[in-house]
């Protein structure tokens, strides 16, 4: 447990001090996919859900969650964010929708948190305006899958 960085000797938790870290430009893309009935990716496609425009509000959901990463995970630094890019993506295999996020910073820690926050987010309203048609939805596979800057520099996750 001493090796973890956010518990202190006495195994308290807390806010990791990152004031002698030097500020760096920062990138994460995370990932997540929500799964549905063939159905209900088609409804979307064809602009028919009950609750109106999915996939866009879905998006601005995901940037506005990765601006409030701070006050939702205990012990995360607010960052000054310069960017978030939420995409969301048919995808007939699953079926169902990919959600992906590309968060930019130049700060002293890094924008997992932030691009994880903004893929769950954007899969839970997906969820949300979806469930009246779809009782069997799942969200699923939510992960970082690439960073770079800061000490540990670049991280490309392998392929799933």
């Amino acid at each position: 447990m001493s090796g973890l960085s956010h518990l202190d000797k006495a195994g308290r938790a807390r806010m990791v001090d990152v004031s002698d870290k030097a500020e760096t430009a920062r990138v994460a893309v995370a990932e997540g996919r929500l799964v549905c009935a063939p159905e209900t990716l088609a409804l979307v496609r064809e602009g028919k859900a009950p609750k109106g425009a999915v996939v866009s509000t879905a998006e601005i959901a995901g940037v506005m969650a990765a601006k409030r990463t701070a006050e939702l995970i205990p012990l995360c630094h607010p960052l000054p964010l310069a960017k978030i890019a939420v995409e969301i993506a048919e995808d007939p295999a699953l079926p169902g929708f990919t959600v992906r996020a590309e968060v930019k910073t130049t700060a002293r820690t890094g924008v997992e948190m932030e691009a994880l926050t903004a893929v769950s987010v954007a899969c839970l309203t997906l969820f949300d305006m979806l469930k009246a048609v779809d009782k069997t939805m799942r969200i699923e596979a939510v992960r970082v899958l690439t960073k770079t800057g800061g000490k540990s520099g670049a991280w490309q996750a392998k392929s799933a």
